[in-house]
């Protein structure tokens, strides 16, 4: 079930961020570009893995539009570009929103539930029965 009023903000930039991020080596790319830019053979340090590879994982990134490369003299810095996940964040949202929705209605019916209950126990108490 979808929450009221739910529109897909560009489908195809949402399914590319989702699938960029789905891979743990690509988010922690990321979360070391959200402290600057940085080269390619910088970001392939902490891994165990080759510079294509990590080449490979910056392509997904840019096709998803997470990350741009620049030009700095001979350095091609890679940066990081928010927007995608401005859109997954928002799209988040709406769904936290539906949700926070529920648990409340879900709260108002047990604590509903809950005072009848009492209401129920006092009676039989003042009619003698324990």
């Amino acid at each position: 079930m979808k929450p009221k009023g739910y529109l897909p903000a560009e489908p195809e930039r949402l399914d590319a961020t989702f699938a960029a991020l789905a891979d743990p080596t690509r988010r922690a790319i990321l979360a070391r570009l959200a402290s600057g830019p940085a080269s390619v053979m910088e970001l392939a340090e902490p891994f165990a893995m080759s510079q294509p590879a990590i080449s490979k994982h910056l392509k997904v990134l840019e096709r998803a539009g997470m990350v741009s490369r620049g030009r700095d003299a001979q350095r091609r810095p890679c940066r990081l570009e928010a927007r995608p996940l401005e859109l997954a964040r928002d799209w988040l949202e709406e769904y936290r929103q539906f949700w926070e929705g529920r648990f409340k209605k879900l709260d108002a019916l047990l604590d509903e539930m809950k005072a009848q209950a009492k209401a129920k126990v006092s009676q039989g108490r003042r009619r003698g029965k324990p």
